[in-house]
């Protein structure tokens, strides 16, 4: 993916973001937007949203959160606010969006906490036509926090930063960001079941939510919690999967992405030759 650059105000100042624009070049193609997890990137997704867009036939948006890969660093001194997920939904993305001239419908497409800024989006914008998420956060678990506690170990004593880093300009801004939001002993109030199902119940658009059974970051319960909300849900759980699907059972994902495209998005009209 070749990156561009667009700046917006954010938060008292501005932030310059990381993007890149793939897949099918129609302007009547689906346009998904796609959200990276609390460690990833443009360049983490590596080309994931190149083939999912060629497979499903959808134009791509893909972009680094503030704080993450090429974009703005979040400053050292400054933590992320414990309710950093809805502002990414209800205020970073709407800005992009506009920022960028976006017009129309899009659908979303978000790994982990990029997830959950997608569902908390399309709860408040009614222009998402499909939401697909892969491990989102609906709740905070102690199965979860152990796995966050265990990857901050690795990365003050193991090679996780060195690994971090080849998809960030600044790592410990990336890593420091996601972590301590996550085991701030307030955080679960601000990512509740309580306060998610206020939000959820108003998406009007299908999901696809997927999950690894094998995912050292979250439960069943996340995706099972949000098809207890919206019963439309289409769940699927992948066996011998972890946390990224798209990595650990691509092949798999593709496919269930092209039967939910054809159910959920309206096909290109024909191409007619002019006369």
């Amino acid at each position: 993916m070749q990156p561009e650059f667009c700046t917006l105000p954010w938060q008292g100042g501005s932030v310059h973001i990381e993007l890149a624009w793939v897949g099918v070049d129609d302007a009547a193609a689906p346009l998904m937007v796609f959200l990276h997890e609390g460690l990833g990137s443009l360049a983490a997704w590596r080309d994931t949203p190149e083939k999912l867009c060629a497979a499903c036939g959808w134009r791509g948006l893909v972009y680094s959160r503030p704080g993450y890969g090429g974009s703005t660093p979040r400053p050292h001194a400054q933590a992320w606010p414990l309710d950093y997920l809805q502002r990414q939904a209800w205020e970073l993305l709407p800005a992009l969006l506009q920022a960028l001239g976006v017009q129309g419908r899009y659908g979303l497409f978000g790994h982990s906490d990029g997830g959950t800024i997608a569902l908390l989006h399309a709860a408040r914008h009614p222009l998402t036509h499909s939401v697909i998420v892969l491990a989102p956060h609906i709740m905070v678990e102690e199965f979860g926090l152990a796995s966050i506690r265990e990857a901050r170990r690795q990365y003050l004593e193991g090679d996780l930063r060195s690994r971090l880093a080849r998809y960030h300009a600044d790592v410990d801004s990336a890593f420091w960001g996601w972590n301590e939001a996550w085991l701030h002993p307030d955080f679960g109030s601000a990512l509740s079941l309580g306060a998610i199902s206020l939000e959820l119940k108003h998406i009007r658009a299908p999901i696809l939510a997927i999950q690894g059974q094998e995912d050292p970051y979250g439960t069943m319960a996340q995706i099972d919690g949000i098809a207890a909300i919206l019963p439309a849900t289409e769940l699927l759980k992948l066996p011998r999967c972890g946390h990224a699907p798209h990595r650990d059972q691509p092949q798999r994902l593709t496919e269930a992405c092209q039967a939910f495209s054809r159910r959920c998005l309206p096909p290109l009209p024909p191409q007619r030759d002019l006369p």
